[in-house]
């Protein structure tokens, strides 16, 4: 059989993923504060992008105003005596404020503020021959001082104080020799966030080349330093630390210390017990070890927090409906200048030049596009979540319905992989409060007696409402709540009536009916 060679056609498909359909994807999933961040990135990036809210200063936008509005005719249209009115009308405006912000601060201006940002007086006001303002007024007008420079306020900003050098500060005045200094910078360098030492003493000993006792000394100082309970290996010797700042650690505080899984159980006959104590004074030391702060050094926080934006607002319309729009603080803004873009486009250049401002033009455009996609998008599936869980919003947690990510899907003509990215990391606020929108998808629990299921939420909420409302003569077991669901037509396990009270953590009968009887006493 000979051997030839021929060319043919042949028709596929294939799925490619552009850099443009990546980027879609990925600015879907992203939460406000990434997207903001990506956002402020291209923004550095294209010089052909520009935010939305991007306007003139104000103050020069007034001046611009206020020139061509009056030109040379002065503020009254006299143009026989124009530099006499504007001198004068500068003058009297300034008097007026200085007039106005020296009663409202009870002192004189140059007592609150530099000297060369205060208004100039009535006599020097006018400056030279009609020129309205001086120049000593028109830098405080623009908020600079006298050399020009501006004004620096976070010079005036005192730098948060953490908690690294609190307690820095302290070892400088507690400790004196070059060595103890030294392990007492390594130890408050092994302190977390919460207060807690991280490192054992024989670590740090080894690390350094000195002795555990060396180590152990210096660390005994340390935990006497402010706030109380620093620097402590567990919860018993920071609450312990606390109690002998306060001269309250006896033996018998000792000892509940010392058996503090007893305290979390709310077996308090067998924790009296071991403390010897009576039921008066025990509870005196329960109250006092739940005063105590279990992590003494998050008052000095930590990282900087990020407060939850929602993207999604919803309201009740005045027809029973519900109004949804996106939260433009949510929102970033950015638009394509098209007239830079097109009068760089018209200068001569080499060709690399060019392409770079085409491939600019085309990523801002494509990145314009997908922010609005996506804002469609996360309106469009959070509309659905709202038809879906209606009796939610209008009565609470127990008419949460069970909903998977098929359901919007398919309701809205979209990928359930789209609906789960769009429900990343997003919020909805509403009247009944602020929630992640993944909330709203639930697990299916069946009826006893067929009819709708109900949700894993709702049935959380109803086992929740029968412990709250139980009495101390009857604390419900696990099976008793079994009991009470089923009456309400719900058909569960006890398994899961006990996962769902851990995850609620609600302790057990037994630690309940434990508390209370203590809380009667």
């Amino acid at each position: 059989m000979a051997l030839s060679t021929k060319l043919m056609l042949r028709q596929g498909q294939s799925l490619v993923m552009t850099p443009q359909l990546l980027q879609a994807i990925k600015l879907l999933q992203f939460s406000n504060v990434e997207l903001s961040a990506f956002v402020e990135e291209e923004l550095e990036r294209n010089p052909l992008l520009e935010r939305a809210d991007e306007r003139t200063d104000p103050i020069v936008e007034a001046v611009a105003d206020s020139a061509e509005r009056w030109g040379e005719d002065g503020p009254d249209g006299d143009p026989g005596d124009a530099s006499r009115q504007e001198g004068d009308w500068a003058t009297d405006t300034m008097v007026v404020d200085r007039q106005s912000l020296e009663s409202d601060l009870g002192t004189e201006v140059g007592n609150s503020f530099d000297s060369d940002r205060l208004p100039a007086s009535h006599e020097s006001q006018a400056g030279p021959e009609g020129s309205g303002l001086s120049a000593t007024s028109w830098n405080g007008a623009s908020g600079g001082n006298g050399d020009g420079e501006p004004a620096n306020l976070e010079a005036y900003v005192a730098a948060r104080l953490t908690l690294h050098d609190h307690l820095t500060e302290q070892l400088s005045l507690a400790v004196t020799g070059a060595t103890e200094r030294l392990i007492g910078h390594s130890l408050i360098d092994a302190v977390d966030e919460a207060g807690y030492l991280t490192e054992t003493v024989d670590a740090i000993a080894e690390r350094l080349g000195a002795s555990p006792a060396a180590v152990a000394a210096v660390l005994d100082k340390i935990q006497q330093f402010d706030p109380a309970g620093i620097a402590a290996r567990n919860l018993s010797e920071c609450l312990g630390l606390q109690l002998r700042e306060r001269n309250r650690l006896d033996p018998a505080m000792q000892a509940l210390l010392d058996h503090l899984p007893l305290l979390a159980k709310r077996d308090f006959t067998a924790l009296r017990k071991l403390c010897g104590v009576d039921e008066e004074d025990f509870a005196e030391m329960v109250a006092e070890v739940r005063r105590l702060d279990p992590k003494p050094g998050r008052a000095y926080g930590g990282g900087v927090i990020q407060s939850v934006v929602p993207d999604v607002t919803v309201r009740a319309a005045p027809d029973g409906s519900w109004h949804i729009e996106l939260n433009p603080e949510g929102l970033p803004r950015v638009l394509v200048n098209q007239t830079y873009a097109a009068r760089v486009s018209r200068l001569k250049g080499n060709a690399a030049d060019k392409s770079f401002v085409a491939n600019c033009l085309q990523t801002a455009n494509w990145l314009t596009k997908s922010l609005e996609q996506r804002a469609r998008t996360i309106l469009k599936v959070s509309t659905e979540i709202v038809r879906q869980q209606d009796a939610f919003f209008a009565h609470g947690v127990e008419h949460l319905r069970p909903l998977n990510l098929k359901t919007i899907a398919d309701a809205i003509g979209m990928h359930e992989s789209t609906v789960s990215r769009v429900t990343s990391n997003k919020y909805m606020a509403s009247p009944r409060g602020l929630f992640e929108l993944k909330y709203f998808f639930t697990a299916s629990i069946p009826a006893r007696s067929g009819g709708e299921s109900h949700s894993a939420e709702a049935v959380r909420f109803r086992i929740k409402q029968l412990v709250d409302h139980e009495p101390v003569s009857n604390v419900l077991s696990d099976d008793a709540i079994v009991v009470k669901l089923k009456e309400q037509n719900i058909d569960i396990a006890r398994r899961t009536v006990a996962k769902y009270r851990e995850s609620l953590r609600i302790p057990s009968s037994v630690e309940r009916r434990r508390e209370k009887m203590a809380m009667q006493r």
